[in-house]
């Protein structure tokens, strides 16, 4: 090579390393011959911040003839790897794959409301109802007030054992970081928090248990006799109250026996149901086993219950079901970083909690689950693994097995949409022959930053679509 051409790539690789770490990664993709290929991967993942990479194959075939009628190889690929959605349900983890969880969320919870998606409409003629389960008091917390009321106003309220004050003169609005906050630690149960967490799982068990046996007394059945023409079912959602301690929206239906194709009796009414639901979550009384270091907590439903008739069809009173999907579809979305009541990830041990970025609150409710998670007896509660979500263990949102549709059904549902005419025929009698694995996952700086623009794209195309949408209906 001459000395000029030399000199020049030299050049040309010295300006490369003053660049940014992000710059030179873009560079090398924007470069490489399969760039297209790699930017439609991204594109159809929409923008995925953390998509997960698969290396593999599959093959079609006819089952009578062995013609191979599709076949799919990553090794034709950049990088030899397939792309795909993290499925990730946070906003602040993955922005475009929580905004799709979010639109799946609200037609799996309007499927069990309005029918559809293979529930029939006749469900908005159920007896349904719209109920909130509070966790019990742990302590007294400072709260958000109103029109110039006092936190917690007491005349010569004196202070407690610790020497704080057991009085809060003080008006907080919502955005007051003291809301939520512990009058006194030293106070605060926190050990009897965690554990209500840790049980929230087997609280809402026994709740749906009784409400079998309350509805059986009321109509002076027995609980097999009512099983055999009656069903309850569910679609709830996990809330963080601003104390940190988790509470329970759900929807609540009652259908006959085979479920949502089969009317209940027509004595099951929603004032039955409602007045039912206030004397079964009463009745919940469970034991935490005794502990030498902890005795033994009655773990129970908080006084604060909230019970709501929804709309039959169009009519004036209660809760609209659209609006009720939509309102848990937007909270499912958010992590626990989002409500400030713990992490969106897990923590490695005692030196993590004393940095993370909560309230001093928080930070006591993850340094109690720690300490719970060493006790012998408690460890099948692996209390440890669930430091940042502050000891609960359950699922954000769960349902009945025939309250409505799943997440896998609707996440086949868009695909086959996606392959359009190009689907195989569904009677066609086909093997398929498929090998993946697992290869990584994330992306490079520059991919981040294509992503990034990508799912911007995507979410200004929707509020463009919106937006006509709305215009058209004005007119």
């Amino acid at each position: 090579m001459p000395s000029a051409d030399r000199r020049a790539v030299l050049d040309r690789a010295a300006r490369l390393r003053q660049l940014s770490e992000v710059d030179q990664d873009l560079i090398r993709l924007v470069q490489d011959p399969r760039f297209p290929r790699w930017l439609d991967q991204i594109t159809a993942t929409g923008g995925c911040a953390h998509p997960i990479h698969l290396s593999g194959s599959t093959t079609t075939r006819d089952a009578a003839t062995g013609e191979i009628l599709h076949h799919y190889d990553t090794r034709n690929e950049p990088g030899e790897r397939l792309l795909i959605r993290c499925r990730n349900r946070r906003a602040t983890v993955c922005a475009p794959c929580s905004r799709l969880h979010a639109g799946d969320t609200f037609h799996l919870v309007r499927a069990g409301l309005m029918g559809g998606k293979s529930v029939p409409a006749e469900v908005r003629e159920r007896p349904r109802i719209f109920i909130t389960l509070t966790a019990p008091g742990f302590g007294a917390v400072h709260h958000a007030t109103a029109d110039g009321a006092r936190c917690r106003p007491r005349r010569n309220a004196g202070a407690c054992e610790h020497g704080r004050p057991l009085g809060c003169p003080a008006v907080h609005d919502a955005t007051d970081p003291l809301v939520g906050q512990a009058l006194c630690p030293g106070c605060y149960d926190y050990p009897a928090h965690i554990l209500w967490h840790a049980h929230a799982g087997r609280l809402w068990k026994a709740f749906t248990d009784n409400l079998y046996n309350h509805l059986a007394a009321r109509v002076g059945r027995t609980r097999s006799g009512l099983r055999r023409t009656l069903r309850i079912s569910y679609a709830k959602v996990a809330e963080y109250q601003k104390r940190a301690a988790v509470h329970i929206h759900a929807v609540v239906r009652l259908d006959g026996a085979t479920g949502p194709h089969d009317p209940p009796p027509a004595w099951a009414t929603a004032d039955v149901l409602a007045t039912v639901v206030r004397t079964a979550a009463a009745a919940v009384h469970l034991r935490t086993p005794y502990s030498l270091a902890l005795g033994e907590h009655e773990l129970r439903w908080g006084t604060e219950l909230d019970v709501r008739p929804l709309r039959a069809f169009d009519g004036p009173e209660g809760l609209a079901d659209d609006a009720v999907a939509a309102y848990v579809a937007k909270y499912v979305t958010k992590g626990a970083a989002d409500t400030s009541a713990g992490l969106d990830h897990r923590v490695k041990g005692p030196d993590d909690i004393t940095t993370v970025p909560v309230s001093a609150h928080v930070r006591a409710l993850m340094g109690a689950c720690w300490r719970l998670g060493g006790l012998p007896e408690l460890e099948p509660l692996h209390l440890r693994a669930w430091v940042h979500t502050l000891g609960y263990r359950g699922h954000i949102l769960t349902k009945s097995r025939v309250y409505s549709t799943t997440y896998a059904a609707l996440r086949a549902e868009r695909a086959d949409h996606a392959q359009g005419p190009a689907r195989l025929a569904d009677d066609a009698d086909l093997i398929t022959d498929a090998h993946w694995r697992y290869v990584g996952s994330g992306h490079t700086p520059g991919a981040a930053l294509l992503a990034a623009g990508i799912a911007e794209d995507h979410a200004r195309n929707r509020e463009i679509a919106r937006e006509e949408t709305r215009r058209g209906l004005d007119r």
